[in-house]
């Protein structure tokens, strides 16, 4: 019997509740929120971890966890079946958290300084979280729209860069970017069989 992505559910539950609060609760939200300007200045660092279960809207939200739906449930039923449930789990929670802090470190260093900058939602760790999917199985289909995670992941940071360099809205678009290459590392770090499974994978695909 196939084991439940229990971790994914789980943290998908956590997030879309957090999320739909800070929706209704200004203080909350405003508390949980990437500040790097408050992080510098009043040490709260419990930050780089807090702005990962809020979100903009509820679009923003949607959109975050369908995609950690579609890849969390690949990764951490693989982390699982190869390094067994404890190590296994333990590898997913390190893949989503720590992606989720390493992907945010690049903004704190340019906006520590910015009083007007704060950022939110999951996006450096459900990135890390997909490109980790992408390297287990490229070929993967993506929910909506249906196209290979190969393709649905540089449209993923396209949109990134192209919404970061806009510049007009709290969402960590930088993020995105620093968690899918965080996600690549440690996926090939953890297993380094993985790096030629990919390229055999894409060489399959392409025929």
């Amino acid at each position: 019997m196939e084991q439940m992505p229990i971790l994914t559910y789980a943290i998908i539950a956590i997030t879309a509740i957090t999320s739909y609060m800070g929706f209704n609760n200004p203080a909350l939200k405003g508390r949980l929120l990437f500040y790097p300007f408050e992080i510098k200045r009043q040490g709260q660092w419990d930050r780089f971890l807090g702005h990962g279960f809020i979100h903009a809207d509820m679009t923003h939200l949607i959109f975050n966890m369908i995609t950690f739906l579609s890849f969390g449930t690949l990764v951490e039923r693989y982390f699982k079946a190869i390094f067994g449930e404890l190590m296994g789990a333990i590898h997913f929670l390190i893949l989503y958290f720590l992606g989720m802090i390493l992907a945010s470190i690049f903004s704190y260093f340019k906006h520590k300084d910015n009083r007007s900058y704060a950022a939110l939602g999951a996006s450096g760790a459900v990135s890390a979280v997909l490109f980790t999917g992408i390297i287990l199985d490229p070929g993967m289909m993506f929910i909506f729209p249906p196209i290979p995670a190969i393709l649905f992941g540089p449209l993923y940071l396209a949109y990134s860069l192209y919404m970061a360099r806009k510049g007009r809205d709290n969402i960590g678009h930088d993020a995105h970017f620093f968690g899918a290459i965080f996600g690549i590392i440690y996926s090939i770090a953890i297993k380094p069989d993985l790096f030629i499974h990919f390229i055999n994978s894409v060489k399959n695909m392409i025929g």
